[in-house]
């Protein structure tokens, strides 16, 4: 397989026109060439730190998020995550990190691996939270069909060595309230500080990253002070919290496209969501444009389900990143590939000899006009280096 004289973005800068060849999933060579496609570019597959593969697909009107999983076969459910996970591949998103998974998405991440289906790249990560916490709520409280919950410090240990039995790549912790969650508020506390300890000790004593959910001030100083490996959301993040978050490196989420979503009610929500949110982006964008100039290291997240942000909107999130961040479209491009892989420890997001062969070709120049990285514009999509989408040129 090989693209000849095309210019090349390569996960960190602009390469120029090359000579591009690879076996299956295994990019083989980059050199330069005579320019030969001036209009068309290839860059590295997207990478998304933040889904839920197996989330929402109800097509009912209006559609109800939180019934449906109680209301659908689990059987039925994993199909829809399957579906989800080929969506975002064929709109160039090669690589994806479902931050509330079970063995469904562990499922889905080996028969992709295995070539037994077409998929991404996987990577899952279990939650683990409390009773009357952000990931409880997801369920009414009056359901029987409960998520796993830990309460206390061994509790806890316990949950995240049952995820590593499991075969979880890592653990989500909730600290703050959230939007979608029935009935809490953005504001509460999730975990005292000894159950954080206690889940970012066993997690990294196992080998696993803790990735934090935490909307509010509080929640994201306990889990920066606690160690936690990356922050979801980090929406009311103040300026202490950004420079330490800064000078740690620490990879933030932010999840742009779904709170706005919410907070103006674009999809179906309950009132009490889309308050939450609307409460949240009124002082959010001040405070991550912030962030951003103090120099903290976003990357590409989304928090796209199926409902509320679809597959395949990762290319508009990273645009929206340009406009609320402030980030130059060659910051952007490299948080949603380069960096956001060096941030879960995948070697993707990069096109060089060696590495996996996850490939856009695409209409425009994106590193120069970011409005170019568009669903619209995508000529191919390689994953695993196959066609997955389009024909090559």
């Amino acid at each position: 397989m090989r693209l000849d004289g095309i210019p090349l973005w390569d996960g960190t800068e602009l390469r120029g026109p090359v000579d591009l060849t690879w076996e299956p999933d295994r990019i083989t060579g980059v050199g330069p060439a005579a320019p030969a496609h001036h209009d068309l570019c290839v860059l590295p597959g997207l990478v998304d730190t933040h889904v839920h593969l197996v989330g929402y697909a109800g097509s009912g009107d209006p559609p109800d998020f939180a019934t449906w999983p109680l209301t659908t076969t689990r059987d039925e459910q994993v199909l829809h995550g399957v579906a989800h996970a080929q969506r975002a591949m064929r709109h160039g998103v090669t690589t994806l990190r479902d931050l509330a998974g079970d063995e469904a998405q562990i499922a889905l991440r080996r028969v992709f691996d295995a070539g037994v289906l077409p998929g991404p790249r996987i990577q899952v990560h279990g939650v683990v939270g409390m009773t009357a916490g952000h990931n409880d709520l997801f369920v009414p409280p009056a359901s029987p069909l409960r998520k796993p919950t830990a309460d206390g410090p061994d509790e806890c240990r316990k949950l995240v060595r049952t995820w590593a039995r499991a075969g979880m790549d890592g653990i989500k912790l909730t600290t703050s309230g959230g939007v979608l969650s029935i009935g809490d508020k953005n504001v509460w506390r999730n975990y005292t500080r000894d159950e954080i300890r206690a889940v970012v000790d066993e997690a990294h004593a196992l080998g696993m990253p803790v990735a934090s959910h935490a909307h509010s001030e509080d929640g994201i100083r306990v889990a920066v002070e606690e160690g936690v490996d990356s922050i979801e959301h980090g929406t009311l993040m103040s300026r202490d919290l950004a420079e330490t978050l800064a000078a740690r490196r620490t990879p933030v989420a932010p999840t742009l496209l779904i709170n706005e979503a919410i907070a103006e009610g674009r999809v179906p929500v309950t009132p009490e969501a889309k308050a939450k949110a609307a409460e949240l982006v009124a002082t959010r964008n001040v405070l991550l444009a912030q962030a951003a100039a103090l120099g903290v290291r976003f990357v590409l997240g989304t928090d796209a389900n199926g409902h509320h942000v679809q597959f395949g909107d990762q290319l508009a999130e990273v645009v929206h990143m340009t406009r609320i961040l402030g980030m130059d479209a060659e910051s952007a491009l490299r948080a949603a590939t380069s960096d956001a892989a060096d941030s879960i420890g995948l070697p993707v997001g990069r096109i060089a000899p060696g590495l996996g062969a996850d490939l856009i070709v695409l209409r425009g120049r994106p590193w120069e006009r970011i409005e170019d990285l568009a669903t619209e514009n995508i000529v191919a999509v390689v994953s695993r280096g196959r066609v997955v989408a389009g024909r090559l040129p």
